[in-house]
């Protein structure tokens, strides 16, 4: 979801850069700004105590990410680090709750973006637990190609790592490259110069 530009600088919204591997708020902590990706690519991720990283998403331009906590006053449940250098745009708590206030077309456009990804989130949830990595693999970049995100609209490129697949998953990146070339073979995904297409 985005919300136009315009609107957040009329509201206050600034501009920010942040560099690849930086930390752009982290899991627990208090939420005080909305956040909007203008630029680079961000992953939104939970980090267990031993270090294993799980990706809850990879957010591509024009997509917010972090707004839970502006809609139930609790801490940020994952971690939004910079994959790239990124620019992202930021308009305050106090300002954004006046803004979705004021035009009730962007409050339920938010409805509607949590709906997608608690259904995104069934989804991945009951994949899983048929603890197939190939149905998992495949309805995964299944559900990206039918929702335009992480996968290029023009040539079908999964703009997604095998690292992040497998942080997406669960799985071990070496099952996902596994099952990745499986797939190639039996025709159901192809790869070309390393890169992986739907």
């Amino acid at each position: 979801m985005t919300i136009d530009t315009d609107t957040l600088l009329a509201m206050g919204a600034t501009y920010k850069k942040v560099s690849a591997g930086e930390l752009i708020f982290n899991e627990g902590s208090v939420c005080s700004f909305y956040y909007q990706l203008e630029s680079g690519s961000v992953r939104w991720s939970n980090i267990d105590d031993e270090g294993n990283e799980f990706i809850q998403n990879v957010i591509e331009p024009g997509d917010c990410f972090g707004e839970l906590p502006l809609f139930d006053d609790l801490p940020y449940a994952a971690s939004a680090i910079a994959e790239t250098d990124s620019v992202v745009i930021r308009l305050h708590r106090s300002q954004f709750n006046q803004l979705i206030l004021e035009r009730p077309d962007i409050h339920f456009n938010f409805t509607r973006l949590m709906a997608e990804r608690l259904r995104f989130k069934f989804m991945l949830l009951k994949e899983l637990s048929h603890h197939d990595p190939e149905q998992s693999i495949t309805k995964l970049l299944a559900y990206f190609k039918e929702n335009k995100k992480n996968i290029c609209s023009k040539c079908n490129k999964v703009n997604l790592t095998r690292q992040q697949i497998a942080n997406m998953t669960g799985l071990r990146v070496e099952t996902v490259i596994r099952t990745i070339r499986s797939l190639h073979d039996k025709g159901e995904l192809k790869i070309q110069k390393g890169k992986v297409y739907c």
